[in-house]
C-alpha cells in the first residue's frame, strides 16, 4: 500500500462521518484500531511520516468501495480490518497507554459496556 495511495480520501470530516454512520457495523474491533491509528496521528510527537502511513490506512477505511466493498453483510469489513492491523502493526511503539484510553473511552461512549477480551485479541496481534 502506497502511502499516497489512500491518504488522499482521509479527512477529519469524512473520518468522523464513517464512525458515524458505521461504527456498529464495523463493530468495536474495527473502531478501536480505527481510533487507536487516529489519536496516534494526532500525537504531536509523531513523525509526519508515520502520520502519512496512518492516513493511508484510514483513507483505506473511509473510501466504501475498497477490495471488499464494506457493505457486504459479515465481512466488508475485513479487508480494512487487515490494513489497520498493519498499519497498528507499523506504529505500535507510538501507542502509549493515554492512547489506548483515550480510544476505550470513545468506545465506551459509543458502544456503552465494551468487551474486554475482543480488545486484548486485537491487542495482541499488534504488540
Amino acid at each position: 500500500m502506497s502511502d499516497n495511495q489512500f491518504s488522499t480520501y482521509f479527512s477529519e470530516k469524512s473520518f468522523w462521518e464513517k464512525i458515524k454512520n458505521y461504527s456498529k457495523s464495523a463493530g468495536t474491533t474495527v473502531v478501536y484500531g480505527v481510533l487507536l491509528l487516529y489519536y496516534v496521528m494526532n500525537d504531536k510527537k509523531v513523525a509526519v511520516k508515520t502520520k502519512l502511513s496512518i492516513a493511508a490506512a484510514l483513507g483505506y477505511f473511509i473510501l466504501p468501495t475498497d477490495a471488499i466493498f464494506d457493505f457486504t453483510p459479515l465481512i466488508g469489513y475485513s479487508d480494512d480490518l487487515g490494513v489497520l492491523l498493519f498499519a497498528l502493526t507499523q506504529v505500535s511503539s507510538n501507542i502509549t497507554p493515554e492512547i489506548k484510553e483515550k480510544a476505550r473511552a470513545k468506545l465506551g461512549d459509543w458502544f456503552g459496556k465494551i468487551d474486554e477480551i475482543e480488545l486484548k485479541e486485537l491487542e495482541s496481534k499488534i504488540f
